[in-house]
């Protein structure tokens, strides 16, 4: 019997309830934003490196055309926030919520996540390749299609998310509880799969997946 890891608690972002309203039109490559409440505006084609936010709070913002990859963000919060096809390559998140966003296409290549929650987005042909998870919940959220290829799971949930056509290859999901979440097909091998916790009904998918006839 595979046992099923024990969750840790996340540390949540550390941010004040009052916080400055900020405005702000234009990033620069190695720009700190601290204790800001930036909201109800649209950044568009933004480019710059090394920007860092800690204490952030992001309330119903459009990212169009953003890249900021190398980005350093803590203790910050996106809440009904446009972040489609924005560029978070090789950023570093630690203490970070993203509620009720939409993450269409948002490209997280060799991001590292710590403490950080999904809750309630659409994250559909988002893109996490070798993304090193640590302490982070994905809830109520659709990743359909998205691409975690050789990413790191480590204390990891998945919760009540579609995983439709998500990309596993080479990610281990040894302890991994997908039980509550929707897919019909996958993409990985048995060796990704072995030691996932699923539901009895998903075994009947899985086995499609892998070319095995059930008979009745």
């Amino acid at each position: 019997m595979v046992k099923a890891l024990a969750k840790s608690k996340l540390i949540p972002p550390n941010l004040s309830q009052k916080l400055p309203l900020t405005h702000i039109t234009a990033f620069h490559d190695e720009d700190c934003i601290k204790l800001s409440l930036i909201q109800d505006c649209t950044f568009e084609a933004q480019n710059a490196t090394n920007i860092a936010f800690s204490q952030v709070l992001f309330k119903n913002v459009i990212f169009n055309c953003i890249h900021w990859p190398f980005a350093k963000i803590t203790d910050t919060i996106f809440e009904k926030c446009d972040l489609s096809n924005v560029d978070f390559s090789q950023c570093f998140m630690d203490r970070v919520r993203l509620t009720n966003c939409k993450l269409v296409g948002i490209d997280m290549t060799e991001t590292y996540l710590r403490n950080t929650v999904f809750d309630d987005c659409n994250a559909a042909y988002s893109v996490l390749r070798y993304t090193d998870c640590k302490k982070v919940n994905f809830h109520n959220s659709s990743f359909a299609e998205a691409d975690f290829y050789s990413a790191t799971l480590n204390d990891v949930s998945f919760a009540h998310c579609n995983l439709d056509k998500v990309q596993f290859s080479g990610t281990k999901l040894a302890g991994i509880d997908l039980s509550t979440c929707q897919f019909y097909q996958l993409g990985l091998t048995p060796d990704n799969l072995r030691g996932c916790i699923i539901a009895p009904e998903q075994a009947i998918a899985l086995a499609n997946i892998f070319g095995v006839i059930i008979k009745e």
